[in-house]
Parts: structure tokens; C-alpha cells; sequence
């Protein structure tokens, strides 16, 4: 059996040795989280933002499945990426002319309505909400952005939604409404103090972005933002940002990221 004898100085030394290791050994442990895009779809190929994408999502236990959502004729919230529906323009039809169509895998042009009580039944993955700019302008986009906020207040969902957004005061008018949200601005033309003076929470820009000014993400992360890179699907891009201690990555390989993050920890 071997003895160690500390004096009150060793003992000094040594628990100042310890806490060092284990800020070394934290700081080594990568904290980015993973943002399916659109849903996860790509490896079982399934149809982008849909309730099987959603579903996928949660399954691969993502932090957070990323959706946009559209404003139809009859002001019905509905989550598709283009502004067009199997050939139908989104703004210019109503629900029931979309419910025409359907997607792939058979299901229906989800509500938003029915996206967030699919979403809301668990609570390890957040819903990411893409307000998308109608084409007819901001007008349409407010209205959306109003009627969003107000249906996520509604289902109590609050705490396991955040929302996104290109159209600069959409994302305003979110935290006017609720000052409690996460918002993150994605068209990377605002700096990072610019978009939280705006009541922006975070920053959420193309890879492309964070290349060209560098600095944005630790500047975002000392104002207290979250930072997140779209659309990041190469493992080297992946890595890059990684090394760079980003918050989150939305990506439609959300699995090749996941791999990547088990390597890293």
C-alpha cells in the first residue's frame, strides 16, 4: 500500500493541477448540435418536411428538425419548402386545392397546426420554425409571422419552439410578440450586434458567411448568441466548423454529423 502525504501547499498545488485538467479536458468536449434540415429525409429518402422527416428527426435523437412554413390564399399555415405545392403556388391557393396532391410517401401538405402536435408529443428535439417572405411581400409575411407565433402560444409550445427567418423584420416582430423567443436571422448581411440590437437571439448563416468573416462566431458567441451554419452536408465544411466550437449545424446529413460528433467526444 502506498501512502501519499500532501502538505497544506502540495494540497494547494494539486487541487489547482485538478481543476486545470479538467478545464483542458472540457474544453476539448464539442457542444454543436445537430439541426436535421428540412427534417432527416435523405437516407431513407423520404419526403422533406414531412411528418416522416419529422419523425426520423426525432428518432436519430437530433437536437432540433428544421421546417418552413408558408401562407396560404385562405391564411392557413402550411409546412413546404417551396412556395409552390406540387405545381400549385402556395399563396395563391387555398388548403382544401392543396389537399388535391400529395407527397410521395402519400401523406397530405402538413398544417402547421398538425407539424407542431406531431412535434410537441416529445421534448429531446426542438421544432425549428422557417418563417418563409411570401412573394407578395412583407405584408404576407407579417401576417404569417403573427399567426405562427400566436399558434405555437396556443399549443404550448413555447419552450420547444424556436423560429428563423430571412425577411429581417419578421424576425423583429417575433420578439415583439414574444420576448421570450429564440430567433435567428439567416440572411448574413447584419453583423452580430446589428441583429441583437434588433432582438435577434442568434445568428443563423451560410457556411459561406462565416468564411468570409471569420470572427462573427466567437463575436456572436461573447454577445451572448447562439451561432448556426445551413446547409453544412460536407464532412470537411462539417469539421471546420466544428473546430470552431459552433453552436449548431443544420444539415440534410444529419447522421453523417452525428458520427462525426461521437468521434469528437
Amino acid at each position: 500500500m502506498i501512502k501519499i502525504v500532501f502538505s497544506s501547499n502540495g494540497v494547494s498545488r494539486f487541487c489547482t493541477l485538478f481543476l486545470l485538467l479538467i478545464i483542458v479536458a472540457c474544453n476539448k468536449v464539442n457542444h454543436t448540435k445537430v439541426i436535421a434540415h428540412r427534417g432527416a429525409w435523405k437516407q431513407e429518402n423520404l419526403p422533406e418536411n414531412s411528418i416522416a422527416s419529422l419523425k426520423k428527426a426525432i428518432a436519430l435523437k437530433c437536437y432540433g428538425a428544421e421546417f418552413d412554413v408558408h401562407l396560404t390564399k385562405d391564411s392557413i399555415p402550411v409546412v413546404n419548402h417551396d412556395a409552390d405545392f406540387m405545381g400549385m403556388e402556395i399563396e395563391h391557393s387555398t388548403y382544401e386545392q392543396l389537399l388535391t396532391k400529395t407527397l410521395a410517401n402519400g401523406e397530405q401538405i402538413p398544417t402547421l397546426e398538425a407539424y407542431l402536435k406531431e412535434g410537441l408529443k416529445q421534448t429531446d428535439t426542438k421544432l425549428i420554425l422557417e418563417i418563409k417572405s411570401a412573394p407578395s411581400g412583407k405584408e404576407r409575411t407579417l401576417l404569417l409571422t403573427k399567426i405562427a407565433v400566436a399558434m405555437v402560444d396556443n399549443l404550448q409550445g413555447k419552450d420547444m419552439v424556436a423560429y428563423i427567418c430571412f425577411d429581417f423584420d419578421a424576425g423583429k416582430l417575433v420578439h415583439q410578440l414574444d420576448s421570450s423567443a429564440e430567433v435567428a436571422y439567416l440572411n448574413g448581411d447584419k453583423t452580430p450586434k446589428e441583429a441583437l440590437a434588433a432582438g435577434y437571439t442568434g445568428i443563423n448563416y451560410n457556411y459561406k458567411v462565416y468564411k468570409k468573416h471569420p470572427r462573427w462566431i466567437l463575436e456572436a458567441q461573447d454577445l451572448g448568441m447562439s451561432v448556426n451554419s445551413w446547409t453544412v452536408n460536407k464532412k470537411e465544411e462539417m469539421e471546420i466548423l466544428l473546430h470552431q466550437n459552433i453552436d449548431f449545424i443544420t444539415t440534410n446529413e444529419p447522421e453523417l454529423l452525428l458520427t462525426l460528433l461521437k468521434k469528437n467526444t
